[in-house]
């Protein structure tokens, strides 16, 4: 299939995407990922160029789509299944209660941010595991990388946040996150020009969650200084990348 010459955002995508990849040695032939997809633009954006790397990388390695509904709306996924229709990816597609559960009066100890989040996990893994999986990719940017940084600073007290290629069960799986380089206007743009069928987070919870918080937060700390936010995701991005490399 032929497509039109990548705009400046999509050669962006791509080629952070491949800088981390190649860093941090996040695949090797005969890998199997798990594209975790939830519908949003970082998921979407990120399964397009892990699709478009399938290409350039001279090794094979196995797509497949993994999304769990968390239950808002039972038709939420339906953009999926028409692009699988036109898109032959191998994909695990399941409904579930979550979401409902997690803002229920079923669970009063736990946010329900995270209680969502753990269980949505904890069924990614079970999927990986169902399909001999090797990888699960996540769609994290370089905004979520810097939120992660300033939430554990703040509220936890330590220094830690998202690494690009973490190993689970002793080896069995690899946690990736090949969007971690790359900025949230770049993957919006990327996704547009790519016609990708995002649709909205359905769940209550999604514009008062604390990551959204804290990404205020961290706007007010730059007034509006385009060079100090610039500088702050920088160097928060590179002194990742050299814990995952192990330059620190």
């Amino acid at each position: 299939m032929n497509e039109k010459k990548p705009s400046f955002a999509q050669k962006q995508c791509i080629t952070s995407a491949g800088k981390i990849m190649h860093l941090t040695e996040m695949l090797w032939p005969g890998a199997r990922i798990g594209v975790a997809l939830s519908g949003g633009v970082d998921s979407w954006t990120m399964l397009k160029v892990l699709l478009v790397r399938q290409r350039i990388i001279p090794f094979y390695f196995e797509i497949m789509v993994l999304h769990i509904n968390p239950g808002f709306d039972p038709q939420n996924h339906l953009p999926l299944i028409k692009w699988l229709a036109k898109n032959p990816i191998p994909a695990h597609i399941e409904y579930t209660n979550i979401g409902p559960y997690a803002h229920s009066e079923a669970n009063i100890k736990k946010s329900p941010c995270f209680i969502c989040a753990w269980n949505r996990r904890k069924k990614l893994f079970e999927l990986c595991s169902r399909y001999n999986l090797t990888h699960l990719a996540l769609g994290h940017t370089k905004e979520d990388l810097v939120e992660t940084f300033f939430l554990n600073m703040l509220q936890n007290g330590n220094i830690r946040g998202l690494k690009a290629n973490e190993s689970f069960f002793s080896g069995e799986l690899n946690l990736v996150r090949p969007m971690l380089l790359t900025e949230k206007n770049k993957i919006t743009q990327a996704a547009k020009k790519w016609r990708l069928p995002v649709w909205d987070n359905p769940c209550p919870s999604a514009s008062s969650s604390k990551r959204k918080q804290m990404l205020k937060r961290i706007d007010a700390l730059c007034e509006n200084d385009k060079t100090t936010r610039k500088n702050i995701f920088n160097a928060i991005s590179r002194w990742q990348l050299d814990l995952d490399t192990g330059l620190i």
